[in-house]
């Protein structure tokens, strides 16, 4: 399998990796993070897809994807974090003013799975923010030490994922996801 990872640039590929079978499902659609809290939690249905469509607009890509050929297999959320949660998320340190980029959410669709789709999407992340200027990027994965992590709680990465493309544990945190510790992961781009 030859992974290409390109800016999510195209609103329906992103959709068919992280929007919901059932287009009047009421699914994360990797808004979480994004948004404030209230606006999130009051978004219905389609309504997540057409805020997901906004942002794009608005910003321009908002992630990464991956694709095997033609096909769209995985997502990764990446943007500087200033225009995240992350920027004022009290359970994730800041360790210093560099304007870190953030990258907080993966998802490899059924049948993709365990064929390197997440090593090519952090790469592939880290290309972009580099690309965009990011003098860091930072990953806040959850430091498992090799346990199995529920399915539905993977989105972040694990501590051995990020450590295997060249990320360094920068800080605790007060985070936990799944009964596991987040650390804070970083790679410095300068």
């Amino acid at each position: 399998m030859a992974i290409e990872v390109r800016p999510a640039t195209v609103f329906d590929d992103v959709a068919a990796v992280i929007g919901p079978k059932k287009p009047e499902s009421t699914v994360c659609f990797c808004l979480s993070y994004r948004i404030p809290s209230k606006e999130a939690t009051a978004l219905r249905g389609p309504e997540r897809g057409e805020r997901v469509r906004r942002l794009m607009d608005e910003e321009g890509p908002i992630g990464v994807l991956a694709y095997d050929g033609d096909e769209v297999v995985g997502w990764a959320a990446v943007a500087p974090r200033g225009r995240t949660h992350f920027a004022t998320f009290r359970k994730i340190p800041h360790v210093d003013d560099l304007e870190a980029w953030s990258l907080w959410c993966f998802r490899v669709r059924p049948g993709h799975r365990r064929k390197g789709v997440m090593h090519a999407l952090i790469d592939g992340a880290v290309d972009f923010a580099r690309a965009q200027g990011a003098p860091a990027v930072e990953g806040y994965p959850v430091d498992n030490d090799g346990a199995k992590v529920d399915l539905t709680m993977a989105y972040v990465g694990t501590r051995r994922l990020f450590e295997s493309a060249g990320f360094a544990k920068a800080a605790d945190t007060t985070s936990v996801l799944s009964g596991f510790p987040r650390v804070l992961m970083r790679l410095d781009l300068r």
